[in-house]
């Protein structure tokens, strides 16, 4: 149980910190220090969360991440689903929380939606979107394997190339789909903003959990064939 709250944690300050930071600074493509910070605030908030919840979970805290997991054999059906869960349950209540706080204040969510995701940087296409997320996803989550394989010896720089990592991703994505990479990141602020009643998130949601599943599967396939090679 221990490890499915600290996935809730994990997700939850993720989620807060990430989306909470787009709300404030916006993810205009003509405010490019928007752009940075977001990355920044999404990485960074990874960075705290390998260290922080990584030896008690692994430091998922995304349901890619765990699927990838899972088809490499590290983890069992049963504790795939408990992750997926915590990690939904997480981005939501961290959600919900920046609604809270952002209705009770007087500053302007500058994304107009919790920090949800989007196609509006791929056109509005579906096809392109689930692209963009499959390709990034892949990136992120080969690179967490990587860094995380027994074979391999990163000491406690393994964290910080993660969320380096994340931060690239973001810099690239922001301006394409918001950048999910993270199914729970995303499902999380688009309910909250239809309980809200903004539902117009919820209209691409798909994207946001086909893609990033896809690439997070994908990676583990693309691994793990390297890996054995490897041998």
């Amino acid at each position: 149980m221990k490890k499915y709250v600290a996935e809730f944690i994990g997700t939850f300050i993720l989620v807060f910190l990430g989306c909470g930071t787009a709300m404030l600074v916006g993810c205009d493509a003509a405010n490019g220090g928007g752009y940075i910070l977001t990355a920044l605030a999404f990485g960074l908030a990874i960075v705290a969360m390998a260290y922080g919840v990584g030896n008690i979970s692994g430091g998922h805290v995304n349901p890619a991440v765990s699927l990838a997991v899972f088809i490499n054999g590290g983890m069992t059906a049963a504790d795939l689903a408990g992750y997926i869960v915590a990690q939904v349950l997480g981005a939501t209540a961290g959600s919900a929380c920046l609604a809270l706080i952002f209705s009770m204040g007087s500053v302007t969510d500058m994304t107009g939606g919790l920090g949800t995701n989007g196609l509006a940087g791929v056109g509005g296409s579906m096809v392109a979107g689930i692209l963009v997320e499959v390709l990034l996803t892949c990136i992120f989550v080969m690179t967490i394997l990587g860094v995380t394989s027994k074979k391999q010896n990163h000491g406690s720089f393994g964290g910080l190339v993660i969320g380096l990592t994340l931060v690239v991703i973001h810099i690239l994505g922001i301006g394409l789909t918001g950048t999910s990479v993270n199914p729970a990141r995303s499902f999380g602020p688009a309910l909250v903003a239809a309980i809200s009643g903004n539902t117009a998130p919820m209209g691409s949601l798909a994207a946001f959990i086909v893609g990033p599943l896809a690439g997070g599967a994908l990676a583990a396939v693309i691994y793990k064939a390297l890996e054995s090679e490897k041998k």
